[in-house]
């Protein structure tokens, strides 16, 4: 509602990007589920609870993953039907405002191609054979493969899982373009503020005198009835197009000046400051954290044609450590991990703001409040959708103790000896990991759906570390960077003098 424009609103794309976004997010509501109901079966000592027999183990397994069918199911027919369909269908009323059928036809014939692409993922999933890699001597290697045939090898969980990894990949690659960048950049604008917008008129009055003394000039040669050149008129062109967007700024920027709004935000401003200084410890916490455990995995994973898979951890990081010891009270790990995926959001939300829509080099859309087309939209809900989808495996980077067992804890056995004699015989409780007997720890749905191809997992691996450089990247960038206008974005060339009303709501 806030980014949408106020002359082409479409009651039909709104409700399409509000109903995906939901689904999506509520897949990510499943991982801390998941994690829960594995940890809820065992007792703080290592032992079961009486009721978590083999086959009530198994019935809640089973219902988790149902719930997996059912939500990705929906992505799918969101991500491959829907969102193409009521794109393409605005696409064409744009050009043809006549024939509703002709319309839904064409976007129909369009969507095809979505649809194509989904059955050629479906297909290859179930179908292609997709032997794992055999690592005679890794005893984790071998545990991992016994996991997963453990997992199911049902063709449609097969496909399922194929299709979601592809879009997952996807979402990888949106979340290294906005996120990363949005990370550095929200909270350095925080930080930094926008300039004054007495100041920003009184340089943009300065720019309108100076256009209008030029245009005076170059028309002055033509008072004795000469005309003026080709050169002079193309000047003449740029100069007036030049001028009414200074005209426009005046306009926005005398709004924003009076506005109650901007004074509040003046009012707010420590406020704010203090906001961009946690935002970037908490991203520089992220950071940091995902770059332990992919060193760990560097370090002590069966290596690239396994996905760099690790049952463990052996390099721990400060997330992997806080997750574990939350879960214990319920639910506090619920609370960290919807500030984690809406933390996300938001700063994909900020790249996605300050670069816009891109197709490699070719920029698509703006995302401008109160001015984004109904398809600008629903490209803005398919990205954040992917990106949401690519938290879970963002999640397991950042504690993949925790989205492995959660806190579930294992009995081993230790000898007690005197003088050298055994004495007598303790249990200790252990947390799991991958040295756990494999009927003692019970690993996570999410887990195995999201490990479950392992060329998947080696991308995930390198776009980790891709995710790492960018965000630097755009650290440096963003220092570097002045102040944004405090009507960045709002004002460009191309807009037409009507998208001036549309904006003055928020100024008032």
């Amino acid at each position: 509602r806030k980014y949408q424009s106020r002359r082409e609103s479409e009651v039909i794309s709104t409700i399409t990007a509000i109903f995906a976004l939901a689904v999506a997010l509520i897949s990510s509501a499943l991982l801390p589920v998941d994690i829960f109901l594995v940890s809820y079966m065992k007792n703080q000592n290592g032992t079961f609870k009486d009721w978590a027999d083999a086959n009530v183990s198994r019935q809640i397994e089973d219902t988790v993953l149902y719930g997996y069918y059912t939500l990705y199911s929906i992505i799918l027919f969101c991500v491959f039907l829907w969102i193409p369909f009521v794109y393409f269908y605005y696409e064409e009323k744009e050009e043809d405002d006549g024939n509703t059928c002709s319309q839904v036809k064409t976007a129909l014939k369009y969507t095809l191609g979505f649809i194509t692409i989904c059955a050629v993922l479906l297909l290859i999933g179930a179908f292609v054979p997709l032997n794992i890699p055999n690592k005679k001597n890794s005893t984790e290697w071998e545990k991992v493969k016994l996991l997963f045939e453990e997992f199911g090898s049902s063709h449609g969980l097969t496909a399922l899982s194929f299709s979601i990894s592809s879009l997952t990949v996807i979402g990888m690659l949106a979340a290294i373009t906005y996120t990363a960048y949005g990370m550095s950049a929200l909270p350095l604008n925080l930080i930094k503020g926008t300039t004054s917008a007495a100041y920003e008129r009184l340089e943009n009055t300065e720019d309108i005198e100076e256009v209008e003394q030029r245009l005076l000039r170059i028309k002055s040669k033509c008072r004795d009835g000469r005309p003026l050149s080709s050169r002079d008129r193309r000047t003449v062109q740029q100069l007036e197009e030049r001028l009414r967007t200074l005209r426009r700024r005046e306009r926005h920027l005398e709004s924003v000046e009076k506005s109650w709004w901007t004074k509040f935000c003046e009012a707010i401003r420590p406020l704010k400051i203090v906001w961009g200084v946690f935002f970037i410890i908490v991203a520089l916490l992220f950071t940091v954290s995902l770059f332990l455990s992919n060193l760990d995995k560097a370090l002590h994973s069966a290596g690239f044609d396994s996905g760099f898979i690790i049952l463990g951890t052996n390099l721990t990081n400060p997330l992997n450590m806080l997750l574990p010891i939350l879960q214990t009270v319920f639910p506090l790990d619920y609370i960290l991990i919807t500030t984690i995926v809406m933390y996300f959001i938001f700063t994909s939300m900020a790249g996605i703001r300050n670069m816009g829509i891109w197709f490699f080099w070719i920029r698509l859309y703006k995302i401008r409040r109160g001015k984004t087309r109904p398809q600008a939209l629903l490209f803005l809900c398919m990205i954040l959708l992917l990106i949401v989808l690519h938290t879970s495996y963002m999640i397991y980077s950042l504690a993949p103790q925790y989205v492995m067992y959660g806190s579930q804890k294992y009995l081993v056995q230790s000898n007690k000896t005197t003088d050298g004699q055994p004495r007598n015989v303790t249990f200790v409780s252990k947390e799991c990991d991958a040295d756990a007997p494999e009927d003692q720890c019970i690993v996570t749905r999410t887990y195995l759906f999201l490990h479950k191809f392992w060329f998947f997992s080696a991308a995930y691996y390198f776009g980790n570390w891709a995710f790492i450089a960018v965000f630097l990247i755009g650290l440096i960038v963003s220092c570097c960077k002045g102040k944004k206008s405090v009507i960045e974005g709002e004002v460009d060339e191309d807009d037409s003098d009507m998208s001036d009303d549309e904006l003055s709501v928020y100024y008032r």
